[in-house]
C-alpha cells in the first residue's frame, strides 16, 4: 500500500466528519471549533502535495487570524446559539436538494467520467518557493493584493459600524459604591 494513502484516508475522514459538525452543530463556538480542525487537517493534505507555504497560510491566516476574529465576534456579540426563530421554511429542503444533486454529480463524474479530468501538469521546481511566491506577490500582482488588504479592512469596519447597538453609550457603565459595600459586608462593618 502507498504510504501517502495511509496519511490521507484519516485526514480526509477527519476533514469530511469536522466539517459535518461543523454544519450539524447547534452551538457556533463548537461550530468554530470543528472549523479549526478541518483547517489544520486541509493543511496537512496540502503538505502532503508539496506545497508547504500554502500549509502555512492556512494555518496561520485561517486557523490562526479568521477564527480568531470568529470566536472574538460570537463572544462579543452573544451568538453562542442559532435562533430558529430567524429560519426561513423554504431554506432546509432546498439545501438538502442541492446537496443532493451536488452528490450526484460528483459520483457520476469519479465513477462514469472518462477523461474529464485534465492531465496533471508538471510542475516547476520553485512552486512552493516562498521567496518566489512573494517576489511575484509583491512584483507582478501587488496592485490586486492592496486592494484586497483595502476591501478587508472596510469589510472589518463595517461589520463593526452594523454591530453597533444603537441608543446605547460608548463607554461601559460606571459602578459606584457598590464594591465598598460588598467589602464592609464581608468584613462585618456598618456604613
Amino acid at each position: 500500500m502507498n504510504p501517502q494513502i495511509i496519511f490521507f484516508i484519516p485526514l480526509a475522514i477527519v476533514a469530511v466528519a469536522t466539517a459535518l459538525g461543523m454544519l450539524a452543530s447547534r452551538n457556533a463556538v463548537y461550530s468554530a471549533l470543528n472549523l479549526i480542525v478541518n483547517f489544520a487537517s486541509v493543511a496537512m493534505l496540502y503538505l502532503m502535495l508539496g506545497a508547504p507555504f500554502i500549509a502555512l497560510a492556512q494555518v496561520t491566516v485561517y486557523a490562526g487570524a479568521i477564527m480568531v476574529l470568529f470566536l472574538f465576534v460570537i463572544m462579543l456579540l452573544g451568538a453562542e446559539q442559532a435562533n430558529p426563530q430567524n429560519q426561513l421554511k423554504w431554506q432546509k429542503p432546498i439545501a438538502i436538494l442541492l446537496g443532493i444533486v451536488l452528490l450526484v454529480e460528483a459520483v457520476i463524474l469519479i465513477f462514469f467520467g472518462e477523461n474529464v479530468l485534465p492531465g496533471t501538469a508538471t510542475i516547476s521546481p520553485d512552486f512552493s518557493d516562498p521567496f518566489a511566491l512573494a517576489e511575484t506577490l509583491f512584483t507582478s500582482y501587488l496592485l490586486p493584493f492592496e486592494i484586497t488588504s483595502i476591501l478587508l479592512l472596510v469589510a472589518m469596519i463595517g461589520a463593526i459600524v452594523l454591530s453597533r447597538r444603537k441608543g446605547k453609550s460608548d463607554r461601559p457603565p460606571v459602578i459606584t459604591g457598590e464594591i465598598g459595600d460588598v467589602n464592609k459586608k464581608q468584613t462585618g462593618e456598618s456604613g
